[in-house]
């Protein structure tokens, strides 16, 4: 079997070169690990050319918003596969960046990156590097649009906590500094651990954009007149509540318990109840019951934080 018809069977060799492709670049051989990406990308191309030939088909892997892939989700028998596919594309791609960057080539990076973010939509690490990547390049347009469209689509508090790291450094850039400070307290109230926000905290400090010398109604206020939400999306929260729902009616406890954890991370213990209580009241009679028990957030232990 040649690797073409693998990965049209069971992706057993791309995840395989995938995992020696990032053995590569921690061991700090970018060349070979770009070789052997780009390779990988030249297969996925091929498959895509051989199963998706038409626009409309390759489109649907490409859902805009979280609401729209679930929808998708939730009318298609298995629309798994399209996530078995999706995902380990966008990582060839992901990986593929970082090898280019690594290796000074911004250009290539990019667009490996768009690539990515095509396969993988919901992967907002992915573009919150290519936001990252238009900056360095002097384009402030795509860094804002990328970075705003985080917050339709973040289902983890780490890449919302990083969108607002991203808008403190465009608002301290352009001499905005209680918008600076508006942003960092949004992203320290996400409670995230991160080394790199909580060095962005300290530097703060006692400055004119120290993150508490805002109160939480002027960080909202500030925020929202520069049409940034005020925290974590609840429309988010509703779509992992959904899932979570989805996941407990097929008996995947494991999965509904991770889904409702990472939904409570983004919106608190009460929000998260109340919104599984509106889902049980609105959902049909046969959801109803799963929704029903799922309705108590477990405590989340380290094995269950980890994403479904």
């Amino acid at each position: 079997m040649d690797r073409m018809d693998d990965l049209n069977s069971t992706n057993t060799t791309l995840s395989d070169e995938l995992d020696r492709a990032e053995g590569y670049l921690m061991q700090g051989e970018d060349e070979a690990a770009h070789d052997l990406l780009a390779h990988l990308a030249e297969d996925v191309e091929q498959y895509v050319d051989a199963n998706c030939p038409t626009t409309d088909d390759v489109q649907y892997f490409a859902f805009p918003t979280m609401f729209e892939r679930l929808a998708y989700r939730r009318v298609e028998d298995d629309p798994r596969e399209l996530v078995r596919v999706g995902e380990p594309f966008g990582r060839v791609y992901a990986d593929l960046a970082l090898a280019c960057v690594r290796l000074e080539d911004y250009e290539a990076a990019i667009e490996a990156l768009k690539m990515a973010v095509r396969w993988n939509p919901m992967d907002c690490a992915s573009r919150l590097n290519l936001a990252e990547l238009f900056l360095h390049t002097g384009d402030a347009q795509e860094y804002l649009a990328l970075t705003y469209s985080v917050f339709d689509r973040a289902s983890r508090a780490e890449d919302l906590a990083r969108a607002f790291l991203n808008f403190s450094g465009y608002f301290e850039a352009n001499g905005q500094q209680r918008e600076t400070a508006a942003a960092l307290r949004a992203a320290r109230r996400l409670g995230v651990d991160d080394t790199s926000l909580a060095a962005a905290f300290d530097q703060a400090a006692g400055t004119d954009h120290d993150p508490d010398s805002v109160t939480d109604d002027e960080c909202q206020e500030l925020l929202a007149a520069q049409g940034l939400p005020d925290g974590a999306n609840a429309e988010i929260a509703i779509c992992l509540l959904m899932c979570a729902t989805d996941a407990a009616a097929a008996g995947n406890r494991a999965a509904a318990t991770n889904l409702t954890i990472r939904a409570r991370d983004l919106v608190g213990d009460a929000a998260c109840k109340a919104l599984l209580q509106l889902i049980h009241e609105t959902d049909s009679e046969d959801a109803a019951p799963a929704a029903a028990g799922a309705t108590e957030t477990p405590a989340a232990t380290d094995g269950e934080a980890q994403d479904a």
